[in-house]
């Protein structure tokens, strides 16, 4: 595949996303109204929990019951990796920003194809197979060694360029990113395809990404508090004065019971 048709590529997918987010804008309002329901359903059950419950009640959402699960299997993993970046904020800022553009470029596709019917071919999928059709008419006239070369190229490709794609940050962040979200990514998945139901999965995925942030700024919140030493008043008062200097010695050595210079007479 050559520059030309990965440009154009990009550009129809880029449509596809317009015509796509238009669609599913025509539903936002209704979603909107469904989300503000259940976050208010959320914080009623919470306010009700006046003491622990051995045995709680699942969610209404059997979105928000899987995300539940999820949450206990990734966080521990992100808090590890989050506060192991200890050099400085930007690793950690670049780090919680790469793993949730990750979590958003995964299960994008799950949320179109979900959208545009389970059973009916998507927009994309079409126009792969036209752009198909239009490589069998190509006529590549680049030369043997240009074809190995171009290869040896996409081979060497650092993976973690393309996970970082689009997304400005510290390098050791985005890196760590990339092995955490190694780590999780199944999970994600796997969760998100038990739901068929579209109301658990807008839940779900909104969700999703809002915990994230919120765990990510509890974490930094842990890294940035500071525990003082007990002390007390002595101590504060005792630092703040400066130490006694020591005398020093008698030059006539006074202190060892010898006289000066003119009791020290020799006589020749």
């Amino acid at each position: 595949m050559n520059k030309d048709e990965k440009i154009l590529r990009k550009n129809i997918r880029q449509l596809i996303r317009h015509v796509k987010q238009k669609k599913l804008n025509e539903k936002q309002e209704v979603r909107s109204s469904l989300k503000k329901l259940m976050r208010l359903e959320l914080k009623k059950m919470l306010s009700e929990a006046s003491t622990p419950d051995v045995d709680p009640a699942p969610n209404k959402s059997t979105g928000i019951n899987v995300l539940e699960e999820l949450l206990k299997k990734i966080i521990p993993v992100l808090e590890t990796d989050f506060k192991s970046l200890t050099t400085d904020e930007s690793q950690r800022q670049s780090f919680r920003a790469h793993i949730i553009n990750a979590v958003i470029n995964t299960l994008t596709p799950a949320r179109i194809n979900t959208q545009a019917g389970g059973n009916e071919q998507s927009i994309e999928e079409a126009i792969d197979i036209e752009i198909a059709d239009e490589d069998d008419k190509f006529i590549d006239i680049r030369t043997d060694a240009e074809k190995k070369s171009e290869e040896e190229e996409d081979a060497e490709a650092d993976p973690r360029d393309e996970f970082g794609a689009g997304i400005e940050g510290d390098e050791t962040g985005r890196n760590m990113a990339y092995n955490s979200f190694k780590k999780i990514e199944s999970n994600i998945i796997d969760s998100y395809e038990l739901l068929s139901n579209p109301e658990d999965q807008e839940l779900f995925y909104d969700y999703l990404i809002a915990n994230l942030k919120l765990y990510f700024d509890k974490f930094e919140g842990e890294l940035a508090d500071q525990v003082d030493e007990p002390t007390n008043q002595a101590y504060d008062t005792a630092k703040e004065e400066p130490a006694e200097e020591e005398p020093a010695p008698d030059e006539g050595g006074g202190d060892l019971g010898l006289g000066g210079e003119e009791d020290l007479e020799i006589e020749l």
